[in-house]
């Protein structure tokens, strides 16, 4: 074998994980969010920028304010799930690189002084640190049910702010009865990989 992670584990984070649709009603507590992400941090981005944002919707009104932001399909998970988390972006996530980013402290300044910029590394950081959130989840022995599938500008207005932009909501919890869809089709190596 040439990977060294154990093969359960690959299995655990990889070829036996997939998206829930649907959740027991066991609880997801705050404990497992805190060794979600003390494992996530981790993960790397571009000048350990770390600009993902988790809002946990926790509260009942919370979650109906959520719903209705969400696609129709998405909604009955969405209202039903244990634990409903809303990753976003931090725009103003260079404030924070003094402190991530030591040995160039001038980093803040030197690449991300305009908006457009950050936004853009912002983006493409978040999206990474949410993958590895997933990850992490399963990790945890839950199911993610990642969706992009909502209203961006409704959810921004409603529980974030403008320096915040929403990049996907994630149900978590116990996979519940017939969470899963058929597994679909993944390309192959050589469709993916060209060697040059």
């Amino acid at each position: 074998m040439s990977l060294v992670l154990d093969p359960a584990a690959q299995d655990l984070l990889f070829r036996e994980a997939r998206t829930a649709n649907t959740f027991t009603d066991e609880p997801v507590t705050d404990e497992q969010v805190q060794a979600i992400y003390d494992l996530v941090k981790y993960g790397p981005t571009a000048f350990n920028q770390s600009p993902l944002r988790v809002t946990l919707v926790r509260s009942p009104e919370a979650r109906e304010r959520l719903v209705q932001h969400m696609a129709e399909g998405n909604r009955p998970k969405t209202a039903t799930a244990p634990l409903v988390a809303i990753l976003s972006a931090d725009n103003e996530f260079h404030e924070e690189l003094p402190a991530l980013f030591p040995h160039f402290p001038q980093a803040k300044d030197a690449f991300f002084s305009e908006r457009p910029v950050r936004e853009q590394a912002a983006s493409l950081n978040a999206a990474l640190q949410a993958a590895y959130f997933i990850v992490g989840v399963r990790a945890a022995g839950l199911a993610a049910g990642p969706m992009t599938g909502f209203d961006p500008a409704g959810v921004q207005k409603e529980f974030l702010d403008d320096d915040h932009t929403p990049l996907m909501v994630v149900n978590i919890g116990k996979p519940g009865e017939d969470a899963w869809f058929p597994r679909s089709p993944r390309l192959a190596y050589d469709d993916v990989i060209t060697t040059v």
